[in-house]
This record gives C-alpha cells, sequence and structure tokens, in this order.
C-alpha cells in the first residue's frame, strides 16, 4: 500500500499493462482522431507512419497508449510486418446483423 499513496484513480487499462510512468493521458478526441486515421486510411501504416500522418500532432508516448488499448480492446491488430489494421466491425450493417442473431446459449 505504501507504493500506491499517490495512486487516486482506478484504471481498467493501468490493470492490464505493466506499470509505466505516463507523462500524457489522451483525451477522448485524441482516440477518436487516431481510430478515424485508422479506419480511413488506404493502406495499412506502421505506428511511425500514422503518426506522421495524423491532423493534429501529439506526443509520441500519448499516440502508444492509445494504440495499446485498440489493440487490447481488439479494434486493431498489427500484421507480422507492424502495421495497424481496423478489425473492429463498426458499420451499419454489422450493427444490424448483430441484433438479427441469436444467442448461442438461447
Amino acid at each position: 500500500m505504501e507504493n500506491n499513496k499517490n495512486c487516486y484513480h482506478i484504471s481498467l487499462y493501468d490493470s492490464m499493462k505493466p506499470r509505466t510512468t505516463v507523462l500524457h493521458y489522451p483525451r477522448l478526441d485524441t482516440v477518436l482522431m487516431i481510430e478515424d486515421s485508422i479506419k480511413n486510411s488506404k493502406n495499412y501504416l506502421s505506428r511511425t507512419e500514422l503518426w506522421k500522418k495524423l491532423p493534429k500532432k501529439i506526443m509520441y508516448q500519448t499516440f502508444k497508449v492509445v494504440v495499446d488499448y485498440l489493440i487490447d480492446s481488439n479494434k486493431v491488430i498489427l500484421t507480422k510486418d507492424d502495421k495497424l489494421v481496423w478489425i473492429f466491425a463498426d458499420s451499419s450493417t454489422a450493427r444490424k446483423l448483430i441484433r438479427k442473431s441469436v444467442l448461442a446459449n438461447a
């Protein structure tokens, strides 16, 4: 408990990764900007390529926190050659199929 004196928040993300010092946590608009950039890119980009092509400049450490979150939440995967690929089904067609689907346990 002595080490946690300065921790005043509980974060699910913090519990998934080993503790590292994060200087700046991202805001929601930053997370959405990165998500949109990955979704709308015409070809798969590496982390550095994506970071350089963002419409707004952010610290690389903050960018890495967002990318790690997207990978952990199964929205993005990394290919063997370290390219980011959007895999989250968020289209209106996918939402309709999910709503109409039958539960496996039913």
